[in-house]
């Protein structure tokens, strides 16, 4: 399997913010995402999948600030 690289939001760089999701879209076919303080433990899903869940958290079904 191809190395992933990971990149993360820009608001992430700002000290206040802390640990972040980091993701990465580089193999084909696969994303990957992590949490920045534990890099060993990386989730796969599908371009599919992963385009379900950035809609559905942009239209807020999981604010957990509400």
């Amino acid at each position: 399997m191809s190395k992933f690289e990971f990149v993360t939001a820009s608001a992430c760089h700002d000290q206040k913010v802390g640990n972040c999701i980091e993701v990465a879209t580089n193999v084909p076919g696969v994303v990957a995402f992590r949490e920045g303080e534990s890099p060993d433990t990386v989730v796969l899903t599908t371009p599919e999948r992963w385009r379900v869940f950035i809609a559905a958290a942009k239209s807020g079904e999981f604010d957990t600030t509400a």
